[in-house]
């Protein structure tokens, strides 16, 4: 019997390649369905994929496939010191904080480039350089030698860092807020504002991150200084600050002998003795103190030890700010030329 050709056992005629229809999911070919390859082009690739697999088994062995491993470096070259600051090539970036050194941050607070919080906020910016290279890392260490620079942008936000001097009167704490008293920042209003025609005008900004650089206690009136600046709040309540402030006070009692050279140097209160000051009879019942110190409640717990209660306390002046005629419960901005 003749052969006769066999017939498809029940599959659909193939499809012209043209009208493929493409699987689920399947994102479509940019330009069209892919080419199908040719029996031709197969061969081809069977062919160089045959020589290079007869190409890696003809390679002698120990041959690296890849990049050599350089060998690790001695023990004595391992053992030297980190440098003090480690720099991202080509970019002139401080890449991380090392052992040795200084925090960059406590570098800038000692030399009055900022508070130590503010530093960290330019550090991570990348607005602080260290010998010409921008520092972007928190912890960052370097010899307390190098010279420290801060970026425009820096300076600019430090010019927009606003101080204000407040009359604080009796019944305002001048930190935290106490249970049934007021702070004294609530007294920062428009409306309160003691202005002439060339300050600045008040703007809800002025505000953000402003804190008392010292205290005023509740039952004292008198200069209270608030800030924005950190080196202000440094220069003003550090522990190496020597910005005195003057006090006129009111006190009434017998003072005990020796009690005036006493009020000058020799007290001592929570187990230190006080610094130095300078302590004078202005009437009978009014004395002038001039401390570099803040110890909580200190003029009155010093009186209290030679014999005297203060019954009145206002602050009269901060280094070379006074108090002058700014009206009580009113308040100004730091002049630009004014220094503490």
């Amino acid at each position: 019997m003749a052969d006769t050709p066999r017939k498809p056992l029940g599959l659909p005629p193939r499809a012209p390649t043209d009208e493929i229809p493409l699987s689920a999911g399947r994102r479509p070919v940019r330009g069209g369905v892919p080419k199908r390859k040719t029996a031709a082009e197969i061969a081809l690739a069977n062919d160089a994929y045959a020589a290079k697999a007869r190409a890696l088994q003809d390679k002698p062995r120990g041959t690296p496939s890849r990049a050599p491993v350089l060998p690790k470096a001695p023990a004595a070259v391992r053992k030297q010191p980190v440098p003090a600051l480690e720099v991202n090539d080509g970019l002139g970036v401080v890449q991380g904080a090392v052992q040795n050194g200084v925090r960059i941050s406590k570098l800038m607070a000692e030399r009055g480039l900022c508070s130590r919080r503010d530093a960290d906020g330019y550090i991570e910016r990348g607005w602080v350089f260290v010998d010409g290279l921008r520092v972007n890392e928190l912890g960052t260490r370097a010899d307390p030698s190098v010279k420290i620079t801060l970026a425009r942008e820096a300076q600019i936000q430090q010019t927009w860092q606003m101080t204000i001097l407040l009359h604080k009167p009796v019944g305002y704490v001048s930190g935290q807020p106490e249970p049934g008293f007021t702070p004294a920042v609530t007294l920062i209003q428009p409306e309160t504002q003691f202005s002439t025609p060339e300050t600045p005008v008040f703007h809800p900004r002025h505000l953000k991150g402003l804190a008392p650089a010292g205290r005023l206690d509740i039952d004292s009136t008198g200069l209270l200084i608030l800030t924005q600046d950190g080196r202000v709040a440094r220069q003003l309540i550090g522990e190496d600050s020597q910005v005195d402030k003057e006090y006129l006070v009111r006190v009434e009692g017998r003072l005990a002998e020796k009690g005036l050279a006493l009020l000058n140097h020799g007290l001592s209160l929570d187990g230190r003795q006080l610094k130095p000051a300078k302590v004078e009879w202005l009437n009978e019942d009014q004395l002038r103190f001039v401390l570099r110190e803040g110890r909580k409640r200190q003029i009155r717990r010093m009186c209290e030890l030679v014999g005297l209660k203060v019954v009145g306390l206002k602050r009269v002046r901060i280094g070379s700010i006074k108090l002058g005629d700014l009206p009580l419960g009113q308040w100004r901005f730091l002049r630009e030329d004014e220094r503490f």
